[in-house]
């Protein structure tokens, strides 16, 4: 059987997306490609099971769809919107959806941000931006990468939940 090269190996690069971006773009991809392999057949009922009190994969699943969307808002120099911060609220609430509806809301939001990315003047990468409510100092770049880093670290964590529950 052949192992699929990670997105980052495949030599494919988005002609419409900066350069710079595209490593971002690739380690989204990856997070989804995971993501995907990861939860095929995973049980809706032990979506919110926390296993010695680590966080639940669909509060990760949620987190990812969220966190992009907020990222990229800061990225593109917005504050966040009452939609955003009440969705904010609800990521670690079960709130009856599938792991596949789950599921389908980092695909949206994976292809939405790299949406986003392709619509960012690289000339503005390095442009300051304010992050939260204390406008704390970031660039667009670094909101870029940052939303691909955290995307993967709870697809990393997630992926740890899940072989948790499938040996409880």
């Amino acid at each position: 059987m052949e192992t699929k090269k990670e997105v980052w190996l495949r030599g494919e690069s988005d002609p419409y997306l900066a350069a710079e971006l595209q490593p971002a773009a690739d380690a989204l991809l990856q997070a989804g490609e995971e993501l995907e392999a990861l939860l095929a057949d995973f049980p809706d009922d032990r979506l919110w099971e926390r296993p010695a009190g680590v966080a639940a994969v669909g509060f990760h699943l949620k987190h990812i769809a969220g966190v992009l969307d907020r990222l990229l808002s800061y990225a593109e120099e917005k504050m966040l919107s009452p939609e955003q911060l009440e969705y904010l609220k609800s990521e670690a609430i079960d709130q009856g959806h599938t792991a596949q509806d789950l599921l389908q809301e980092v695909r949206v939001g994976i292809q939405q941000t790299i949406r986003r990315y392709r619509k960012l003047d690289p000339s503005l990468l390095t442009a300051l931006r304010q992050v939260g409510r204390a406008g704390l100092p970031s660039t667009v770049i670094g909101l870029c990468f940052h939303a691909a880093e955290h995307t993967m670290r709870h697809t990393g964590q997630l992926l740890v939940t899940v072989k948790v529950l499938q040996y409880l």
